[in-house]
């Protein structure tokens, strides 16, 4: 009982203390703003979906020691490739559409990353800048409006009694991603690559197809997020999923993903997003500019990367 116990990192549980010492804080100074308002709070679970999506493929990436700086770029292509496509085609081949657009990049990126051993940072990097060119090319910056109501109410504005669809894309991308993470092999194999790559190879693990696979999530997640960007505002532009990569990565990090792998948590990542989610809430209802929330965000990534690295070197 005493070792389990001393196993037990506090550093796992900061995210759920700060996460309600946050909501605590707004909900006694925001109270008058509306801050604990049904509408508000249903608002925060909105705006957080894409993120917590994107959040729960991001915590295999980094467990298994990768990263992908392309998710941002993946978002506003996906986005603009699926309503483009809406325009003179069927839902069901836009939707396929801007989901192939995520895992094609997903598939390129680990190519690279397994086949060249080229590190996932300068591969990433050098997708990030390749697909944001495309994203900026292909409608010549101008935004693409989705007038389908049926797509718009399953991926953006639909609700299901007082609860918004969108919640039921996060749960369920969440529940799934949990209890592959936790539960399944490949999960396992995940940590063990991100842990020690070589020893997993040793184990019979097949770490270049580990690889691969978490790319290609990583692709097909911030293609998901893409869409219901997409059915949220009714539309697309290049400009979708600017800032997504920070708060993505701030998010999973706080949750108790380690940057460098071999540890994760898919709860935490949405404990993580939310908290995100509720902090640009907060700032925003206090009349913080968005340069100033790009602030209170990079402190807070800046304060997690911090004890990401402090717990790995005391191991």
């Amino acid at each position: 009982m005493v070792t389990r116990l001393r196993q037990v990192e506090p550093r796992r549980f900061v995210v759920y203390a700060v996460f309600l010492l946050i909501f605590v804080f707004f909900a006694a100074t925001l109270h008058d703003d509306g801050f604990l308002s049904h509408t508000n709070l249903l608002n925060i679970v909105r705006q957080t979906t894409p993120i917590t999506v994107m959040a729960v493929a991001v915590v295999f990436v980094l467990s298994a020691g990768e990263i992908d700086l392309s998710l941002g770029a993946v978002v506003a292509l996906s986005a603009l490739v699926t309503a483009h496509m809406m325009e003179s085609h069927s839902v069901v081949l836009a939707i396929a559409a801007g989901l192939g657009v995520g895992i094609g990049v997903g598939v390129v990126n680990g190519l690279f990353v397994t086949a060249l051993v080229l590190p996932s940072f300068l591969v990433t990097l050098a997708s990030m800048g390749v697909i944001t060119g495309l994203a900026r090319s292909i409608t010549d910056l101008q935004a693409v409006a989705v007038e389908n109501q049926r797509f718009v109410d399953i991926f953006g504005s639909g609700n299901v009694g007082p609860i918004p669809g969108l919640a039921f894309w996060a749960l369920g991308a969440v529940v799934l991603g949990h209890f592959v993470f936790r539960h399944r092999r490949f999960g396992a194999h995940v940590v063990a690559v991100g842990d020690n790559a070589r020893a997993a190879r040793a184990a019979g693990i097949r770490v270049d197809r580990v690889r691969l696979a978490v790319f290609i999530l990583s692709g097909a997640s911030a293609a998901l997020a893409a869409i219901l960007y997409t059915g949220r505002l009714q539309g697309a532009s290049y400009t979708l999923g600017e800032q997504d990569l920070l708060t993505v990565i701030a998010a999973v990090v706080i949750g108790g993903t380690r940057l460098f792998g071999g540890e994760g948590s898919v709860i935490g990542a949405l404990v993580g997003s939310l908290l995100m989610g509720m902090l640009t809430n907060g700032l925003i209802l206090w009349g913080f500019t968005s340069s100033e929330q790009l602030i209170a965000q990079g402190a807070l990534l800046l304060l997690a990367i911090s004890l990401t690295l402090r717990g790995r070197r005391g191991r």
